[in-house]
């Protein structure tokens, strides 16, 4: 019997029973280990700094908008700032010399954006755009170095840190080279429900962001017409279902079994 779903709000979002607003989280698997190649960005390069260091490097950075679908940056501008976002979504990406585009990762509020080009001064490796109006905490390379000179203390968390995010890159290479197209179809929507997932009820989990079958392709590199052959076959099984552009998974516990085969 084909599941029911709830009835869409004012907002067009389907709403759940189980929570109105989603967490941006890192993914786990299925034995509840992070997902290193997950689109969600990786670990906020400030966020585990002591509070006041935290603090003191945002406090007084000044706020930049964007609308959506407006350029934060692209792949080879100057790295002069980092940014945090306060609101909105954003993704990063790369682009082929025939058009095709590859998702990177994808921020919600609270991630950090550019902060490694802000750091070592090289240009930009990927093109970051706003998916939805966005506002975002800007600090600038020039405040960055007065502020390390001030507190020479948050350099030794930055090497930790950028270590931590070497070891995370090498597991999720291998990852993205050893799983098969629908192992990384499968970790693209256990990331998008991981970051922005409600259950509403009954096992069933809506993804609250609306993606296209070429944004998933984007994400776990492969060819949209690959993808498509791959959710149609999930769609008839029940483990994926799709509504106003919203994914829903429908066996969360058989689409993590594609990661692991």
């Amino acid at each position: 019997m084909a599941a029911r779903f709830p009835i869409q709000n004012d907002s067009g979002l389907p709403q759940g029973p189980a929570g109105r607003s989603a967490a941006i989280l890192r993914c786990a698997g299925p034995r509840g280990d992070a997902m290193a190649d997950s689109i969600l960005p990786p670990e906020n390069l400030f966020a585990a700094f002591p509070a006041e260091l935290s603090r003191g490097l945002f406090e007084k950075a000044p706020m930049t908008t964007l609308a959506a679908d407006e350029t934060l940056f692209l792949a080879g501008d100057v790295g002069d700032a980092c940014y945090r976002v306060e609101e909105g979504l954003l993704k990063a990406s790369v682009f082929t010399s025939g058009g095709g585009e590859r998702i990177l990762a994808i921020f919600g509020p609270g991630s950090l954006v550019g902060e490694l080009s802000m750091i070592d001064g090289r240009a930009r490796s990927a093109s970051v755009i706003a998916l939805r109006p966005s506002k975002l905490c800007l600090v600038s390379r020039a405040a960055f170095e007065t502020f390390v000179r001030s507190n020479p203390d948050l350099c030794r968390h930055i090497v930790n840190l950028l270590t931590r995010r070497l070891r995370e890159t090498n597991v999720a290479l291998a990852a993205a080279s050893f799983l098969p197209v629908k192992g990384r179809v499968a970790r693209v929507l256990l990331s998008l429900a991981a970051a922005f997932g409600n259950d509403i009820g009954r096992g069933h989990i809506l993804i609250r962001h609306k993606v296209t079958q070429s944004d998933l392709a984007g994400m776990a590199g492969a060819s949209r017409e690959n993808v498509s052959r791959i959710l149609k076959d999930w769609t008839n099984h029940s483990l994926v279902s799709r509504r106003a552009g919203y994914y829903y998974l429908g066996n969360k516990a058989a689409i993590e079994r594609e990661v692991t085969m």
